[in-house]
Order: structure tokens, then sequence, then C-alpha cells
């Protein structure tokens, strides 16, 4: 049971670490409501094990303050590509079509894709639709959530915190466009911005979803 205990506890490290880029012990040991001494184990276990690296940074008096970011390595722990076979069938299109072809065919899929997900999310409220679109999001891999802006429930933002197709928009970056002409074409009566983008060097991709005035 300790040992389970002691995984969950790790496992929570990395997502809160996913979610929020970077933190300190202090931090993670309010957050998971353990000691900062227990937390300092776990982190050294993550460290050991190449799923996490800190930076140090001086504060002024006293040592120098340890900040913890994912590695590359802790980021692969969580979903973040298609199957190997995926970005091999598409690398096979490119080489028999062309690129211009391969990337036509790709739009087609995502614009089926678009008029699934806008048959699944409805014509309901948008605080659920949104949280629907947010649901198959999670089915595909992508650690996803959602919160409110205002009290009115007619503007969201929705926020992944990984990148379930990163191979892929490797290849074909305008797969990331059509991901949120897909997200616009769902929520046909909303505008959707794109605030955060993965591709850009950002630790999460962030869209803002608000209700079209009439």
């Amino acid at each position: 049971m300790i040992a389970e205990q002691h995984t969950s506890t790790k496992q929570d490290i990395l997502e809160y670490l996913l979610k929020q880029d970077r933190a300190i012990a202090q931090d993670l040991a309010t957050v998971m409501d353990i000691s900062p001494q227990a937390v300092r184990r776990h982190l050294k276990d993550l460290q050991t094990e190449g799923l996490i690296a800190y930076q140090s940074v001086s504060s002024g008096t006293g040592r120098p303050q340890h900040i913890y970011q994912l590695s590359q390595k802790g980021r692969d722990r969580f979903p973040n590509q298609y199957d190997r076979f995926a970005i091999s069938f598409l690398d096979t299109l490119v080489e028999n079509l062309g690129y211009e072809q391969a990337a036509k065919m790709l739009h087609h899929h995502w614009q089926k894709k678009s008029i699934d997900y806008r048959e699944k999310l409805g014509n309901g409220v948008l605080i659920d639709r949104v949280a629907k679109l947010v649901e198959l999001r999670r089915q595909e891999g992508y650690m996803a959530d959602y919160h409110a802006v205002d009290d009115r429930n007619d503007k969201f933002i929705l926020t992944e915190h990984n990148c379930a197709i990163s191979q892929v928009a490797a290849s074909f970056p305008a797969v990331c466009g059509h991901e949120l002409e897909m997200f616009a074409a769902a929520l046909p009566d909303c505008h959707v911005e794109r605030t955060h983008w993965i591709v850009d060097g950002e630790h999460q991709c962030g869209y803002l979803i608000s209700m079209i005035s009439n």
C-alpha cells in the first residue's frame, strides 16, 4: 500500500508540473498536502529516474532555490503522439502523392472529425458543450480541462497540457490550424481563438471559446 501511495504521489507531482510548467518544493508540498521533507524525497527519486530537472535560482539570502520542471523523458510519460504507424503512413502519402496532396487529405480528415464533434456536442448550453468537448479530448489522450472566464458562462478557456499529435504536427504544422478550425466548426455559434501553443514553445495549448453575440 505504501509503495502504491508513493507511486501515486510521484504521478501527482508529474501531472502538476505538466500543468504548471515549474514549481518549487514548498509549493508542491502544499499542493500534495505532504511535508517538505517527503516531497523532496519524491523529487530526488524522480530526478534519479530522469523524469524531472531543476534550475538553481538565487533568492538573495540563504541557499539557492531549486525550481523543478519536467524533463523531456518526463513529458514522454504522458500521451503525446499517434502510433508510429500513423507517422509512417503520412510519410508514405507524401512520398507517393506529394506534400500538397497529402495535406489536402489530412485536411479532409479533420473536416470529417469536426462533423463528428459537432454531432456529439449537440445544441445545449455552452458550458455543457465545452465540458463534453473536454471529455472527448481526454478520450483521445489529451490532458484537457476548462474554466469559465466570467460568471456569465458565455466565455471559457479550454487548456490542453500535452499534445497527442506532436509528431504529426512536427511533420505537418498545418494540423494545428485544422484543430482550431475543428473546434470552431464544432461550436458554430462561438468564436474560437488560440491563446497558447505548444509548437511555439509554450508548455500548453489554450483556446478562448466565446459566444458570438447576436
